[in-house]
């Protein structure tokens, strides 16, 4: 359990930071001067073993000459210490708050009674500065025990993180199936005592050779602090840095749970945009659930603020992404400017799509999710490459460009429908040569993959909802990849938008010239593959059940198909660009590149009523903005104007306009906008790898989150510090069965 701080206005927890804990002194007297300083009248009443059993007080309540360390693992507080440091004000400021800890107002008795006891402090005090130093304090050592468990905390730690890092599962195969086989960490804790690992050799010594080490029970606590240790680095960054976004991605399943993975985008003190993997979030229950749990994982757990969050991206993929987007309606309504965005990491286009909540269209997504897991094999790289070029031979340009669009990725691409079309006539007859397999290079489990996939995409449905996608998103394609671009392109997409709408309203009011052209181009494409064009039959047992006649298949598309998708696509580029997104996004023009393309005509007062109550000093904002656009204007010739919002924040100058500083890093923040470092770009990458490295049933949630977090340096001693505190009373050590009695074993022979 975590320790909380009982004095007013605190709301520190062991779990959230590595300050020592003290509790509450046992000696009646000294417990209640303590009780007197913190002002808490509901503790007055409770007895000195109480207090000393429930309540503690963090290390900031005391002079730092009366905290010391004893050792690199431990922090003591001298036995004469009082707590003198409180803060008994900071609420006044916000009296609409509840405050659980009651602050008691002093009497006049209670006021002499004070000064009389600091007074007699004074004199104690003075007579043992007046007396000779010929004495010095020693301050308590470690015993050699207790040095001996910490040399061995120290040494699991070590363990544990060599194997995340290494992204080696604890378990293995042999374990899963019930074999009794030494698992990973057992191994190597093994390998490094027989390395001379003192610590761990005196620890295990006498184990038994099958006898397992640490409980199942004691290796997750080990995991628990690891990770609560490595993300409380990173999220103390991001509570300096006040203003964050939520990304998460696709739903990740632990022992038949799905998770959400969740990451926090900030900008830290040296005005570095970060992206970091912090958790996964069980995605059970409804979308008010779902709220729940991450507002309790965000504050509760982590100290962060909701009214801090300026932006929210789901990657979610299928099914989910429908509840994710309801989940991103209600945290709006609760917090407004955690504004809706699409993620920097994936293509709008594929966003677009993945959001239409139609059968055919989830279907088709997941096929183009399977084609790239299924390519990612060498050898089905060469068959499609061979494929192409036979398909090609009358034209080597066609068969170049070809290569080129199905390179490594081509499935995440705004222009993934086109390359899918351009593609599919080699893509069916590469995957039916696997299938059929006649020289042996496949395995069964390739083959049977081949099939189903070149099945669901020899349908005519799925062919012609590619071609409406490809028709559709055309309009949006161009939007989308200068809105994911650099930032002058995100500033040009952001006034596009009108021309976006239009072209998709013109095609709405005109579609069934639209969809004739669309059916076309999806028949003759059906032809040259030889599908047949017919309705879904699940559909056409539908209309019969219901004896309302045959549909003709044109009209069966246009009603199903073409409508549903461009009202949607529409619909869905209305919510996500909306007007207060749109205005934010506009505020890029505080970029001194941008304020120079637009001829330093900007008026970005008008932008940022919204964020108003972000800045340092909202009255001095229209002064500061005219400084910085003249700054700028009238700058030397040699002197480059910064093109992006991290060359801007990182100019030395920036401190002097704290209120674009602000906003600048208001506007990083937004998940919509490129993470320009690449470093801080890579946690979505390092989660991926790892899935993809490490065996599906052998995944651990604990690992996965200190692998993808590998460049965070923990410090081993505040681990051990820190799981000294948490489980004072239980040392990660083996279980031996007890020893029988002699008459036991007497009776036994």
């Amino acid at each position: 359990m975590p320790n909380f701080c009982a004095a007013p206005n605190c709301t520190r927890k062991s779990t959230q930071s590595d300050l020592a804990f003290f509790r509450f002194p046992r000696d009646p007297e000294r417990c209640r001067i303590w009780v007197e300083n913190c002002r808490r009248a509901d503790l007055e009443a409770k007895t000195a073993d109480q207090l000393n059993k429930h309540y503690r007080l963090c290390a900031k309540h005391f002079d730092p000459a009366l905290v010391y360390r004893t050792s690199p693992y431990r922090t003591v507080l001298k036995d004469t210490a009082i707590p003198t440091i409180f803060d008994l004000t900071s609420h006044l400021a916000n009296p609409r708050v509840k405050h659980r800890k009651q602050i008691k107002e002093l009497t006049e008795e209670d006021l002499r009674r004070i000064k009389e006891r600091r007074l007699a402090s004074s004199a104690e005090k003075s007579q043992k500065d007046a007396a000779p130093e010929d004495q010095i304090v020693d301050e308590p050592q470690m015993s050699a025990e207790e040095k001996q468990l910490r040399d061995y905390l120290r040494s699991l730690f070590e363990v544990v993180l060599t194997l995340a890092k290494q992204r080696i599962p604890f378990q293995t195969f042999k374990d899963l199936d019930g074999e009794n086989a030494p698992n990973n960490f057992q191994a190597l804790l093994e390998y490094r005592m027989h390395a001379g690992d003192e610590a761990l050799r005196k620890r295990f010594e006498a184990t038994p050779v099958n006898g397992e080490f640490l409980s199942s029970a004691q290796l997750c606590q080990l995991l628990d602090v690891c990770e609560n240790t490595v993300r409380e680095e990173m999220l103390m960054e991001a509570r300096e840095g006040r203003f964050f976004s939520l990304v998460t991605d696709d739903l990740v399943d632990f022992g038949g749970d799905k998770h959400l993975p969740l990451f926090l985008r900030f900008v830290n003190q040296h005005n570095v945009l970060r992206e970091e993997f912090l958790d996964f979030v069980l995605f059970d229950g409804d979308e008010l659930a779902l709220v729940e749990r991450l507002e309790a994982q965000l504050t509760e757990r982590w100290g962060l603020i909701m009214e801090d969050c300026r932006g929210q991206a789901h990657k979610v993929t299928g099914a989910s992404a429908t509840k994710m987007k309801a989940v991103a309606v209600h945290l709006m309504e609760k917090y407004p400017l955690a504004l809706y965005m699409p993620c920097s990491r994936m293509a709008l286009n594929i966003h677009l799509a993945n959001s239409l909540p139609f059968p055919n269209v989830q279907v088709l997504m997941e096929t183009l999710r399977r084609l790239a897991a299924f390519f990612k094999s060498a050898l089905a790289q060469a068959l499609l490459a061979t494929c192409i070029s036979a398909h090609s031979q009358k034209s080597d340009e066609k068969a170049a460009a070809l290569h080129q669009a199905c390179g490594e990725g081509w499935t995440e691409r705004h222009n993934v429908f086109d390359v899918l079309l351009d593609i599919l006539p080699p893509l069916i007859t590469c995957l039916d040569t696997i299938h059929q397999n006649a020289d042996g290079a496949f395995d069964g489990a390739a083959m049977a993959s081949a099939y189903s996939l070149a099945e669901t995409l020899a349908d005519f449905e799925m062919v012609m909802t590619a071609v409406v996608l490809k028709s559709v998103l055309t309009f949006t394609r161009a939007f989308g990849r200068n809105l994911q671009g650099e930032t002058l392109d995100a500033f040009c997409a952001a006034n596009s938008l009108t021309a976006v709408m239009h072209s998709l309203v013109e095609v709405n009011d005109n579609i069934d010239v639209y969809h004739e052209f669309w059916y076309e181009e999806a028949t003759n494409m059906a032809a040259s593959l030889e599908i047949p064009v017919r309705v879904p039959r699940l559909f056409v047992q539908r209309q019969r059940a219901a004896d309302m006649g045959e549909i003709q298949a044109e009209a069966y598309y246009r009603e199903y198909v073409t409508l549903p998708i461009i009202h949607s696509v529409m619909q869905e580029v209305e919510e996500m660009f909306s007007e207060v997104n749109l205005k934010v996004l506009k505020c890029l023009s505080l970029v001194p590149a941008i304020m120079g393309q637009m001829k330093f005509n900007t008026t970005e007062e008008n932008s940022a009523d919204m964020y108003r109550a972000d800045l340092p000093s909202p009255e001095t904002l229209a002064a500061e903005l005219h400084c910085w656009r003249i700054k700028w204007k009238h700058r030397g010739k040699e002197v480059r104007l910064p093109a992006t919002i991290h060359e801007t924040l990182q100019l030395p100058d920036i401190k002097f306009f704290p209120n674009v500083n602000a906003f600048l890093k208001v506007l990083s923040t937004l998940p919509v906008l490129r993470v320009e470092e690449q470093r801080g770009a890579a946690a979505g990458e390092r989660l991926r790898a790892y899935l993809d490295a490490v065996p599906a049933k052998l995944w651990n949630r604990s690992l996965a989150v200190l692998n993808v977090n590998g460049h965070v340096k923990p410090d081993l001693d505040v681990m051990v510090d820190k799981y000294c505190r948490l489980y004072p009373e239980e040392e990660p050590e083996l279980e031996l069965e007890p020893e029988p009695e002699p008459e036991e074993e007497a009776a036994a022979k």
